[in-house]
């Protein structure tokens, strides 16, 4: 089969030929007809890491050429002899955040908390970069129904990342202030989200005053333009004071800062964005003002169960979706890292000929690492 591989950091993803995965165990093999581009594997394909003080880091080339891609929708093409309660051509949308299976976080449900090595679809395996993707287990594949398949590839992070977020913040009330960091595709699938959990007063913060036209058509209530200076002070015009909860999708330096002296007490910050740098804050503060800061990192076959029922329901408000063709897997990327991208990018399955593939082996456009 055909497949995108990531070998070198910042360079194109080269379109090659691997081996085609045979059905094992209890194991679901789903063709990919769908997949969505994500922040994370741009983070991936770039390879570095900021830690603040610490330096960044820059992460060591992958050993083993991996097709990155976790927001997958396809169809079932195989079955090991063990999988049970699923059929050969049913329409799935793939949970990609896999773990040992063993410990008391996967056996729980929460394989995206593994401890002991994770294995998840696009970074410790194949993902949806490649023709078709391995599940461990049948418990990992979600009827598609008569969802769009390339809206709902992108619940398997965006969607399930957000609703993991927004449990985290709960239980607030409906009419209480609430600012979501971050106007891209996360935080306008959390507004969508928190609106289709009948949450009302949701501000919307973005540097990007162009995204003000997304936000308030995803259900935002309000938005801030961020600025630099007097943010914290036009943030309590619009809250009318301290605010009880933050979700940050960006999570960096000063939008982490941002939260934590926009809360008032007993107040939560959720950090879900990996920009990286860091956060000082007055440890006085923190004490005496009650105020919780979590960290979130995807979700769990729970939320991607419960965000699938929403969509179904009618109640979440789809999130803005343009498709490309695999084939231009580096103009994706290249677009994404430009921060040229409305919502998400989805990759719909094509027919990849010789016409497709450059002189030199590389596929599409030629993104080059910021």
């Amino acid at each position: 089969m055909k497949a995108f591989l990531h070998r070198f950091h910042g360079q194109p993803l080269q379109a090659v030929e691997i081996k085609t995965p045979e059905a094992r165990g209890s194991e679901v093999i789903v063709e990919v007809s769908h997949c969505g581009v994500c922040h994370s594997d741009l983070h991936a394909w770039q390879g570095k890491v900021d830690y603040g003080r610490r330096g960044v880091v820059v992460r060591p080339e992958p050993a083993q050429p991996i097709a990155m891609g976790h927001e997958i929708a396809g169809r079932i093409v195989a079955l090991g002899p063990q999988a049970r309660d699923a059929r050969i051509g049913d329409a799935v949308i793939a949970y990609p955040w896999l773990g040992c299976g063993a410990c008391s976080d996967c056996t729980g449900g929460r394989d995206n908390m593994c401890r002991n090595g994770p294995r998840s679809l696009g970074f410790a395996q194949h993902g949806g970069f490649a023709e078709q993707v391995v599940l461990p287990h049948p418990r990992y594949v979600f009827p598609l129904g008569d969802l769009d398949p390339a809206l709902a590839a992108t619940y398997a992070c965006s969607g399930l990342t957000v609703r993991s977020a927004i449990r985290k913040i709960m239980p607030l009330a409906p009419d209480e202030p609430l600012l979501v960091i971050g106007a891209g595709g996360l935080g306008l699938q959390a507004v969508a989200m928190l609106r289709a959990l009948d949450h009302e007063r949701i501000i919307i913060a973005d540097m990007s005053a162009e995204k003000r036209g997304a936000a308030l058509a995803a259900g935002a209530l309000d938005f801030l333009h961020l600025r630099g200076d007097g943010d914290i002070e036009h943030l309590a015009d619009l809250a009318g004071g301290p605010i009880p909860a933050v979700l940050d999708f960006v999570n960096n330096g000063q939008t982490a800062l941002l939260a934590f002296d926009a809360l008032r007490k007993g107040g939560r910050m959720v950090q879900v964005g990996l920009f990286g740098g860091e956060l000082a804050i007055p440890l006085y503060s923190l004490a005496l003002k009650g105020i919780s800061i979590c960290g979130s990192i995807t979700g769990t076959l729970e939320d991607l169960a419960d965000v699938l029922r929403l969509a179904r329901e009618g109640r979440l408000r789809p999130l803005p979706i343009e498709t490309l063709p695999k084939s231009r897997v580096n103009l994706a990327l290249a677009r994404l890292a430009g921060g040229a991208v409305q919502g998400r990018l989805v990759l719909a399955e094509d027919a990849l000929d010789d016409a497709a593939v450059d002189d030199d082996g590389l596929a599409g456009d030629h993104p080059r690492a910021g």
